[in-house]
């Protein structure tokens, strides 16, 4: 039976342990065996030898990964839970990536999940649909992803030389408020 204490040099353990301690919660999900305590700056793990290791390991990478990204998502959606073999609701394959101070960017609706895999699999993607859709959003995050794993050397960005008559960009109101249609341009053939 093993006591193992981990101290966590957080300067904001709240943001660690989620809101009403959800990531402590899939924490304990995940190891069922093992009790796991979270008091303040640290956590403590008591159970069995090789499983609390085990967890210690995880907490500490969960650890890593917030000092990386000054935030933490939630567990489930987290990198490092899905690197542990286990299976999650599918929301972590739609993060394009990490902005800063750790906010998500991600793939929200249907229709922007299959532009992301629709931009994989084509060297260009014409995204017709309402004003403030997301199309230019998605685009540009697909497009900083590429960037920073040096997929591409550098971003072109091109805009009309000349307007076409409305102001196109976000327009507030729902999809019945929303008649202008716009145009997202997506394209991924560049060579380093």
């Amino acid at each position: 039976m093993a006591e193992i204490i981990i101290p966590l040099d957080i300067t904001n353990p709240v943001a660690f342990f989620g809101a009403n301690d959800a990531n402590v919660d899939a924490i304990r999900k995940k190891f069922p065996a093992l009790k796991i305590i979270a008091r303040g700056n640290e956590m403590k793990i008591l159970g069995e030898d090789d499983l609390a290791y085990q967890c210690k390991l995880f907490i500490e990478n969960l650890a890593y990964e917030y000092d990386k990204n000054g935030i933490l998502t939630p567990v489930d959606d987290s990198p490092v839970f899905q690197a542990n073999g286990n299976k999650t609701n599918g929301n972590a394959s739609n993060v394009l990536v990490y902005g800063p101070n750790g906010i998500v960017v991600k793939a929200r609706t249907p229709n922007q999940i299959r532009m992301v895999e629709a931009c994989e699999h084509n060297d260009i993607l014409f995204a017709i649909g309402p004003a403030g859709t997301g199309k230019t959003y998605t685009a540009v995050a697909i497009a900083v992803r590429a960037l920073k794993n040096k997929e591409v050397r550098k971003i072109v960005l091109c805009r009309p030389a000349v307007e076409a008559g409305e102001h196109l960009g976000f327009l507030p109101g729902d999809m019945k408020e929303k008649k202008i249609l716009t145009y997202g341009l997506c394209t991924m053939h560049c060579s380093i």
